[in-house]
């Protein structure tokens, strides 16, 4: 039985957290996708993604769709922009249960597929948006709908839908209960004084992971494995932390993806920050407009409307803020970008954003890849060859992001 994750054209629109992962590893709700499938029992996934990705998920252990791989027998093809819960794997269990190909859509896009392998001998292909529109050529009679993420938004917003759900399906395994609702792995070291509510859902304290003194928890929440909250730290209403993160201050309704840090006091709320990221001293963000209308996203110079009241940033993967920055209601902060200051607009990929004082500018990928070789020693992680090369391929598909953003980008350093 094979398993294949691919990647459509529209994962671009989950820009800037796509730009450096594929969509099947977004963090949402507590999981993974590429994770949570591996409770299906079928072979290892392999993986069809954008080309910039192929050599750091070949060097993560993940097996590529290749042109020459054997197909032989029933073969589940997941989107990889799938949203990942306990209930999409309960109707992924029920398609692969029938004897004929079929389908689960999300609107006009293939969720999922069950085929028999033979079917795609002729579109074996790495190129995952080619997959794609084979698959949606096929015209499979549908069985189901299942969610898509199609914008950064709705990550938050499928993220609290699905989070208690997936966390109490998580407590099964590896984890005790220390007291009602709370769960723990090995090695966790829990300081003084922490106060727990669980009430809306269970608190994960993954392996390894530390609290300070006078923690607040209110759940559902998770704690990745070698996290570490200082003291006074407090998560409530929905927050995931990564593997190895560094939290302080108050978090609600986020998720921070591995090796990010936020140690200081400050504000983040109904935000997604990826990996690597470091939020300076007294960062916080807007997630309520002043109107309390529904906010609107500029994505590329699109207008989206989200729909939702509570909506934060945005953050990609090696951004960094200074101390005291500000992000206005629903702002983006692309990749690899410096910022200073208060953030009134999207901030491009590769930028040293400091608008509030007068400058925007680029930041080199040399300059990044220095920076991520800095942050690796830190973490004792060997900066790989695939690693600088994904930098430097950021770097040129962003390139549009810094030509559109409206006013010439120099490559001088702020004048801070």
């Amino acid at each position: 039985m094979n398993l294949i994750l691919f990647e459509d054209e529209q994962v671009e629109q989950l820009a800037p957290i796509t730009h450096g992962r594929p969509a099947y590893a977004i963090g949402c709700g507590g999981a993974r996708l590429i994770e949570l499938l591996a409770e299906l029992g079928c072979e290892p996934a392999r993986c069809a993604v954008r080309p910039h990705l192929q050599a750091v998920e070949q060097a993560n252990s993940r097996a590529l769709f290749a042109a020459d791989d054997s197909l032989e027998g029933r073969t589940l093809l997941v989107n990889a922009r799938l949203v990942p819960s306990v209930g999409a794997l309960g109707m992924l269990r029920q398609l692969m249960n029938s004897d004929r190909d079929a389908a689960l859509l999300s609107g006009a896009s293939v969720a999922a597929a069950w085929v028999d392998g033979g079917t795609l001998a002729a579109r074996r292909d790495r190129d995952g948006a080619a997959l794609a529109g084979a698959v949606q050529r096929m015209k499979l009679p549908a069985t189901g709908e299942l969610p898509l993420l199609e914008h950064p938004h709705d990550i938050i917003r499928y993220h609290l839908q699905s989070l208690r759900e997936n966390l109490e399906h998580r407590a099964r395994g590896g984890f005790r209960q220390l007291s009602d609702g709370l769960f723990v792995g090995d090695d966790v070291q829990i300081g003084p004084h922490l106060v727990t509510d669980t009430r809306d859902g269970p608190i994960l304290l993954d392996a390894a992971s530390s609290l300070g003194p006078f923690c607040y928890l209110r759940g559902p929440a998770y704690v990745g494995r070698g996290a570490r909250l200082i003291e006074h730290a407090v998560l409530k209403d929905g927050v995931t932390v990564g593997e190895r993160c560094k939290i302080g201050g108050e978090v609600e309704a986020s998720i921070v993806e591995p090796l990010s840090n936020k140690q200081h006091h400050g504000y983040l709320g109904h935000s997604y920050v990826g990996s690597w990221v470091n939020l300076g001293a007294g960062t916080s963000n807007s997630d309520l407009k002043n109107t309390y209308g529904p906010v609107t996203l500029d994505y590329g110079g699109r207008k989206v409307q989200s729909g939702m009241q509570l909506v934060g940033c945005f953050v990609g993967d090696y951004a960094k803020t200074a101390i005291n920055s500000s992000i206005y209601t629903g702002k983006t902060i692309g990749v690899c970008s410096m910022v200073y200051g208060v953030v009134t607009t999207p901030v491009p990929s590769f930028a040293n954003y400091a608008r509030s004082l007068g400058q925007v500018t680029e930041l080199p990928a040399a300059v990044a890849t220095a920076m991520q070789a800095r942050m690796f020693a830190r973490r004792g992680i060997e900066q790989r060859p695939c690693d600088i090369q994904l930098l430097h391929d950021m770097h040129q598909r962003t390139q549009a992001e810094r030509d559109n953003y409206g006013e010439p980008l120099s490559t001088e350093p702020p004048r801070l």
